[in-house]
């Protein structure tokens, strides 16, 4: 398969395929909580959650949805002028609770001048056969919309460490739903949870290269003040991978190779504001980091899908 410029297919491509125009994603915050948080399946969430460490500062739980997304077009417009917008649904589980209500904010938000879809960030034990039903109607619409699922891994075992409370197999369902409905469906993925090994981390790569989604996010797992992961690093009841920028692109190429070349990474790292993250400190920007990382796989002559493939 043919790519841009790089070994691997990136997020570009897929909008350059499915949609033929360039997005901006528009992040919205819609105050609704976790089922892990909240005590319908569990309390405290995630250990390594913390939302303020990716939640944009327009995201403001109390402004509207209309209110957030003119704040993002203003924010974005400056520079990108010319740029069209999705409305990203990013912060907590945007698909708990309320069908009806869910409904209303999705409405509200495409009723906003410059909005052309839909990309709903959810737990994949959070998505049922209406929602999607209602999400495939908006799409027939003539809508662009996305699922975002986050999976994290494929190990049932890491899940419940870190109090996820889903398992894998409430990722697969949810993605065969999204498919059902013809909708493009992405998962995020984290690595170097605690307990995991490089090879359980490839074992969830293997895991979702067989599930034929459309995307797919990477980042390094980051020790953020006010987790639960960090007070218990901090007192010594935990400990997780600690990453060297060169460990983590070596084990990037490794999973650049295994990755179907059907799926578009849309990222390998994030970055949580430098006032909260405790680890990894790299110091790279999320462009510097992956022109490392495509001269690394150049290097050493991988391509996606290359390892999967047995060349």
């Amino acid at each position: 398969m043919a790519f841009n410029d790089k070994p691997y297919r990136d997020y570009s491509d897929f909008l350059r395929e499915r949609f033929g125009i360039k997005m901006q994603k528009l992040s919205v915050n819609v105050g609704r909580s976790c089922p892990n948080r909240d005590g319908t399946i569990g309390r405290g969430g995630c250990t390594y959650c913390n939302n303020q460490a990716f939640t944009p500062a327009y995201c403001l739980a109390g402004d509207g949805v209309g209110e957030q997304l003119a704040k993002g077009r203003e924010f974005f417009g400056r520079k990108y002028p010319e740029m069209h917008y999705m409305a990203y649904f990013q912060s907590y589980t945007s698909t708990y609770g309320n069908l009806s209500a869910f409904k209303a904010m999705c409405e509200e938000a495409l009723a906003v001048p410059g909005i052309e879809g839909l990309i709903v960030a959810t737990r994949p034990d959070c998505i049922d056969a209406p929602t999607m039903a209602y999400l495939g109607m908006v799409a027939r619409r003539g809508n662009h919309v996305m699922i975002e699922l986050g999976a994290e891994s494929a190990h049932d075992s890491t899940l419940r460490r870190v109090n996820r409370c889903h398992r894998w197999a409430d990722t697969v369902m949810a993605v065969r739903l999204a498919q059902r409905e013809g909708i493009p469906v992405g998962l995020h993925l984290i690595m170097g949870l605690p307990g995991e090994s490089e090879a359980m981390m490839l074992e969830t790569v293997r895991a979702v290269s067989l599930l034929g989604v459309d995307t797919v996010k990477f980042h390094q797992l980051q020790v953020v003040e006010g987790t639960l992961l960090a007070a218990s690093i901090a007192a010594g009841r935990e400990s997780v991978e600690a990453w060297t920028i060169d460990d983590y692109i070596d084990f990037c190429c490794q999973a650049v190779g295994w990755m179907s070349p059907s799926v578009a990474i849309e990222r390998f790292t994030a970055q949580s504001p430098g006032d909260m993250l405790i680890s990894p400190r790299w110091g790279l920007k999320n462009h510097e980091f992956v022109h490392r990382l495509v001269k690394r796989l150049r290097e050493k002559g991988i391509t996606q899908g290359c390892l999967r493939e047995g060349r």
